[in-house]
């Protein structure tokens, strides 16, 4: 089964539930996780883009890693950070151009989008439907 999280820009509000989906969806020990979607101004009032892993064909996350700590996921599709392996010397960070590989001040790990197991969350939160998960 693939699916993809599908972002449909001019249909996004800003309203940033996503994020805040998001972070619920990953914190643990009583704190909030960084989101691993956050929206942009697109440069218009009404213009806003929500910024997510594209789960690349060729990541450059993975070709940095140096411990070899992210692996693709057979089953939803996403390229995941192994946190037992990752040393946190942000090399994914640096490499991804598109800034998605982060870092979890609260948490003190280095995260991605891992489309939430197979059923993203920002998608069944977002009131403007900008975010779906579609099988292909």
């Amino acid at each position: 089964m693939k699916a993809r999280l599908v972002i449909t820009p001019h249909l996004c509000t800003g309203c940033r539930t996503c994020e805040l989906a998001c972070s619920f969806t990953h914190g643990r020990d009583g704190k909030i996780g960084q989101s691993r979607i956050f929206p942009l101004n697109g440069g218009f009032a009404d213009l806003h883009i929500p910024v997510n892993c594209l789960q690349c064909e060729d990541p450059a996350c993975v070709k940095a890693c140096l411990v070899g700590a992210i692996g693709f996921n057979e089953i939803t599709g996403a390229y995941e950070i192994n946190q037992e392996i990752c040393v946190h010397c942000l090399a994914c960070v640096a490499a991804c151009p598109f800034g998605c590989s982060l870092v979890d001040n609260q948490l003190n790990i280095v995260v991605k989008c891992d489309l939430c197991g197979g059923d993203p969350v920002c998608a069944h939160f977002c009131p403007s439907k900008a975010l779906t998960y579609k099988q292909l």
